[in-house]
């Protein structure tokens, strides 16, 4: 079930807000959205919920004996237990695939018997929620917060159907003080802004990433080195604008539905694309798993308080991981590589040539370079990665506008304005200000007004294209 799938939209969304309302007691609205948020993942993942479930309940209780016990090496010992457990069920469902077809490789090469295997089918989400529960034992040992009571109120944590399936992912501490109690967030202002912020993601995703993804699945499905330049270029740069359009559309559907409820999620995208370096890029694109990365992986491997090569070799490392995490493929190691690469000439020498050229020659090269990783995240393997840069640095540019319909160029011509509009005049701090939980009644009215007519398009749309994938659903 996906945020802009017509079950969810016309069904689900609606039973759900009418019956999470009708209760006063926080404990209550907890049970409702617990009971929604599995039925939630059983529609799309049946076959793993007892798994998730269960996973589930040991951690609560191994995190809770991390919080009662006195000795710092049983504390460490059930810390231990917590990580591998959630490790081993992530590296079994997302890459055991991965890793016996690469042990078949390398042993069909030397003709020794090959090792027999049943795929892993992979539950939906696991990247996000593996992430979730990890923090919530870390934060605990590391006494940011106290462990919840109820078992049910962790479930909710992790389960909770806005953030369950694609993030933002929410570290415990943020919205603990919220499961156990969210009365003053429970208000009219926040209804109507979650609403806002609700129909702005739909928009994004139904609007311009489907149309703009068909396309790109297009050119991806052609040979590669079956293209000419233009092609290549109409193609990446559609799939550089779905991608954003998809995810963080997503995000703003999880943040407003969440503030509709009381809870406040962190911010997930901010402009990515007018970053002047790599590392600004990651400042503002998957803020939540930057961030993840940084305290949880980059820091406890020494951070900035290392030598000079042990920290660029710590950098190249998380963002090898973080490619990982997106995907059991060498196409997602080889990305996650390329950024880790560029992180560190940033430090070496780009961020001062940056400041050299000024602005927007940064934007535009850090644009490029971004475009590029998307190649390599895009493709099916590294052979169509390769071909696809070849036509890209190909001088051979036959320009065809006939290739793609009008309504295609108009979007991504949408898309590219919306992608770079920031970066002029105080068009940032008008959004920070439209997506502020704070308004007053005018703006309130006007908002309404807006999210009822865009939802109204955007759903139009739904009902008459059969076109709707979300990308992050694989991983």
């Amino acid at each position: 079930m996906v945020f802009s799938g017509s079950i969810f939209l016309f069904y689900f969304l609606p039973l759900f807000l009418f019956v999470y309302f009708i209760p006063k007691k926080s404990s209550y609205k907890n049970l409702i959205i617990l009971i929604f948020s599995i039925l939630f993942y059983a529609w799309g993942a049946s076959d793993f919920i007892l798994i998730v479930v269960g996973s589930i309940f040991i951690d609560f209780y191994l995190v809770k004996y991390i919080h009662l016990a006195s000795s710092l090496k049983t504390k460490q010992l059930l810390l231990s237990l917590s990580i591998i457990m959630n490790i081993g069920l992530l590296a079994y469902f997302k890459y055991a695939n991965f890793f016996v077809e690469n042990i078949n490789i390398l042993l069909s090469t030397y003709n020794i018997p090959l090792i027999r295997w049943t795929s892993v089918a992979l539950p939906i989400g696991i990247s996000f929620f593996t992430f979730q529960k990890m923090t919530y034992g870390i934060d605990v040992y590391r006494k940011v917060y106290h462990p919840l009571q109820k078992w049910t109120d962790f479930a909710l944590y992790i389960l909770m159907f806005p953030q369950l399936i694609a993030g933002p992912i929410v570290r415990f501490n943020e919205i603990a003080s919220q499961i156990e109690d969210r009365k003053e967030n429970e208000n009219l202002n926040n209804r109507i802004t979650g609403f806002f912020r609700f129909s702005i993601g739909l928009a994004k995703k139904v609007l311009i990433a489907n149309t703009l993804g068909e396309q790109a699945d297009f050119v991806f499905a052609l040979p590669a080195d079956s293209l000419h330049s233009f092609q290549a270029w109409i193609g990446i740069l559609a799939y550089t604008f779905q991608i954003y359009y998809d995810f963080s559309g997503y995000s703003d559907m999880a943040i407003g539905i969440g503030r509709m409820i009381g809870f406040d999620f962190p911010e997930n995208f901010d402009n990515p694309y007018i970053s002047r370096s790599i590392t600004e890029f990651w400042k503002r694109w998957h803020i939540t798993l930057g961030r993840w990365m940084k305290d949880y992986l980059y820091i406890p491997l020494g951070g900035n308080r290392v030598s000079t090569i042990r920290l660029y070799f710590n950098l190249w490392l998380v963002f090898l991981i973080s490619g990982l995490w997106h995907g059991a493929a060498w196409t997602f190691i080889a990305w996650g590589a390329f950024h880790g690469l560029f992180l560190i000439a940033d430090r070496i020498y780009l961020l001062n040539f940056y400041k050299i050229i000024g602005k927007y020659p940064s934007i535009l090269i850090t644009f490029i370079i971004t475009i590029f990783g998307w190649v390599i995240f895009r493709a099916e393997n590294m052979k169509q990665a390769l071909l696809f840069f070849k036509k890209l640095l190909s001088t051979d540019f036959q320009t065809d506008f006939s290739l793609f319909e009008s309504p295609f160029y108009t979007t991504l011509i949408v898309a590219a304005i919306f992608g770079f509009w920031a970066m002029f005049g105080n068009i940032e701090k008008w959004q920070q200000q439209m997506y502020a939980k704070q308004q007053n009644v005018k703006v309130l009215i006007a908002m309404f007004s807006f999210s009822v007519l865009l939802s109204y398009i955007s759903v139009s749309y739904i009902i008459s294209s059969g076109f709707n994938p979300f990308i992050y659903f694989r991983f």
